[in-house]
């Protein structure tokens, strides 16, 4: 069986995504993968470190073409809701065209948007959300969600500005943090609105004990991969969202 080949563009100091998306699809019972990444520059998380990191995105783009990848994952969810509403769009577009110049584009996705369409595939519409930024950081998250139409029923930050710390964030506070949340009338809880931020152990616990669809980053991006490879997106132990084979 020959993986696909999946192309990752990550923060240099991150070391969750490489592992959890990974042990996500090792789960799927029909298809093998590799990973393949290239790493941009970042070890704060702020609006100065994050404009610096997307600065690097066409040279990481261009190493990744050269893997020949399927289909390719801009993993930095916070690096796009920062610059605005519909970044995530733009720049989707942008690294499609970057890639297109070598021959036909893989597909291309990104966190934030992988991110918005779980919580459209759950038809969720009212969410509570745990993100570790500082505080202003995580009301320009809130912000981007609620532009695509979503209601932030309430929210926390863990503010945590060093993004090697960010992976090294216990489950047990990211829970306490959520169990802090008013989530009555929610949708569904977005754990881990980070992709540094571990979240794996988590979610199914969660859903267990708050009786809604649970999902984060990582299990939205491997959602989105899923889809993007046309490929049956159900996968055991990772919650509602990839339950199903929505």
């Amino acid at each position: 069986m020959t993986p696909h080949r999946i192309g990752l563009v990550v923060p240099s100091s991150n070391v969750t995504v490489e592992t959890e998306v990974p042990a996500l699809l090792a789960r799927h019972a029909g298809a093998r993968f590799s990973f393949h990444s290239s790493r941009m520059r970042m070890h704060t998380v702020s609006p100065e470190g994050l404009r610096a990191m997307n600065d690097q995105r066409e040279r990481c783009v261009d190493e990744i073409t050269d893997a020949g990848v399927d289909v390719l994952l801009y993993a930095c969810l916070v690096a796009l809701m920062a610059q605005g509403p519909g970044e995530h769009r733009r720049t989707e577009r942008a690294v499609t065209e970057q890639l297109a110049k070598a021959g036909p584009p893989p597909a291309v996705l990104s966190s934030a948007g992988a991110l918005v369409d779980g919580l459209r595939a759950l038809g969720a519409r009212r969410i509570g959300l745990v993100t570790p930024y500082l505080r202003p950081l995580a009301e320009q998250v809130v912000g981007y969600l609620e532009a695509e139409g979503l209601a932030v029923l309430d929210w926390a930050a863990l503010e945590v500005g060093d993004n090697a710390e960010v992976g090294c964030i216990p489950g047990e506070r990211v829970l306490g943090a959520a169990r802090g949340l008013d989530l009555a009338g929610a949708d569904a809880l977005v754990i881990s609105a980070c992709v540094q931020m571990p979240s794996l152990e988590l979610v199914e616990p969660a859903e267990a004990e708050f009786g809604i669809p649970v999902l984060s980053a990582a299990t939205a991006g491997a959602h989105a991969l899923l889809r993007a490879l046309s490929l049956p997106t159900a996968l055991p132990g990772a919650g509602r969202l990839l339950a199903a084979g929505r």
